[in-house]
């Protein structure tokens, strides 16, 4: 579940790829702007759990916020490829919310949605992570082909905004392993790191109206090692004393 996303990641690629060909054949200029890439409809979706000619109403669990995670770092690693990218659908239908008598259920999905909405704005960051190979199932199978040295376990995207916060995203996608990394941060820190935690007891752990699933918030020195929990979905944000130079 968590690694599916990934095979969106290469079907981008792919299509960024086909679109400079096509560029090349039909000798378009190049100055003229790059045709970017709309994905229609993303989302996690088990229509044997929730099948679609009965409401498709997931309760989704912390292995789909987990993979919501994963979409989401996708798309900002592929953001220069990305014009557009919609979820389906916001409310009740494959959701992060649901409408009960008693007023709005934040669902599991909601939480890695919300951190990603408030804080992952500004420009793509290279992140370069080694942190052990995943060795879970996958879906679909062919994707271990296709990554020449493995998965990564913890998966990453990064960005910078204009105000000098740097945010990171990491998915742990190992169910059973917290993994410990020696964490560098480029340029000098501004005060301490923020950290954003979503996780659960365990992966099948979904939100009832008493909200098991929701973010912790702390706080990190930024020195030395930082242990990413097991089956966790982890933001950490610092305020940058480098200038950020706007070049658009």
């Amino acid at each position: 579940n968590v690694s599916a996303p990934l095979s969106a990641e290469r079907a981008i690629e792919a299509t960024a790829a086909l679109i400079d060909i096509a560029r090349i054949e039909n000798k378009i200029e190049p100055t003229k702007p790059r045709t970017t890439i709309c994905f229609d409809e993303w989302n996690v979706w088990s229509p044997e759990r929730a099948p679609g000619n009965i409401g498709a109403e997931e309760k989704y669990t912390l292995s789909d916020a987990l993979a919501v995670g994963v979409w989401l770092n996708v798309f900002v690693r592929q953001a220069k490829y990305m014009g557009m990218a919609n979820i389906a659908q916001s409310v009740n239908v494959i959701s992060p919310l649901m409408t009960t008598e008693k007023g709005i259920l934040k669902q599991t999905t909601f939480c890695i949605l919300e951190l990603f909405s408030r804080y992952m704005r500004g420009w793509t960051v290279n992140a370069h992570i080694r942190a052990g190979v995943y060795t879970g199932e996958t879906e679909p199978a062919w994707l271990k082909g296709v990554h020449d040295n493995g998965i990564n376990t913890l998966d990453v995207s990064a960005t910078v905004g204009k105000d000098g916060w740097v945010s990171v995203a990491v998915v742990n996608m190992d169910e059973n392993k917290d993994v410990e990394v020696d964490f560098k941060i480029g340029g000098a820190l501004d005060g301490a790191v923020e950290t954003h935690t979503v996780t659960g007891d365990n992966v099948n752990v979904v939100n009832s109206e008493a909200e098991e699933v929701r973010i912790a918030e702390g706080t990190w020195d930024g020195k030395g090692k930082y242990t990413f929990q097991k089956h966790s979905f982890t933001l950490l944000r610092w305020k940058s004393s480098e200038k950020i130079v706007d070049e658009e």
